[in-house]
């Protein structure tokens, strides 16, 4: 007895997902952060830098911390 499986596409496997969109950011593209540290926020911006070989900073603003992606 042969089962057919079903192939899918689009499927994500499961695993943290990021609550920042770091990834999806185009350069001159930027986020608000409300509700964290300035030190904190400089600390993602570097790692998440340093995983996606891209640039990021981050301004204080009246909703929060701006990040904005420049290279």
């Amino acid at each position: 007895m042969n089962a057919v499986l079903k192939v899918e596409k689009g499927v994500s496997p499961p695993g943290r997902i990021s609550r920042y969109p770091y990834a999806l950011l185009e350069v001159t593209d930027s986020f608000v952060i409300p509700d964290l540290s300035m030190q904190v926020v400089c600390n993602l911006n570097y790692r998440w830098g340093q995983k996606l070989g891209k640039k990021f900073v981050c301004r204080k603003c009246d909703d929060g911390i701006r990040v904005w992606r420049v290279k």
